[in-house]
């Protein structure tokens, strides 16, 4: 949402800064897939399916704290990075474990097994 709230420190802005192309068109894109895709993992549908769209944190990764990694040393990029590497490896577990009892992926499954 953030990308849409101040889109030129977080948009279109930051994705021009960074050299991504066409960033007009490319940053409010992302933002409705990661507003879509979050929310479809917070309720738990179609869990491993909507984690795939959100590693475009590795886009994120590559283009921001592996340049500050080079110019500042890894410490401070470290302390930069641990929200993008802890978001990281939570996709990785939702795409190998899925969304888990109370989810409606589970909800719906032990409806159709009922029947």
């Amino acid at each position: 949402m953030q990308k849409f709230l101040f889109p030129e420190a977080l948009g279109v802005g930051r994705f021009a800064k960074i050299g991504i192309p066409a960033p007009g068109l490319l940053a409010p894109f992302v933002g409705v897939v990661e507003i879509a895709c979050g929310a479809l993992l917070l309720v738990g549908f179609v869990t491993k399916l909507a984690a795939v769209p959100l590693i475009d944190m590795l886009v994120a990764i590559a283009t921001t704290k592996i340049p500050m990694l080079v110019k500042n040393g890894f410490w401070a990029m470290a302390h930069d990075a641990r929200t993008d590497y802890a978001m990281m490896m939570g996709l990785i577990f939702l795409l190998l474990a899925g969304g888990g009892p109370v989810s409606l992926d589970a909800r719906l499954g032990s409806r159709k097994q009922s029947r």
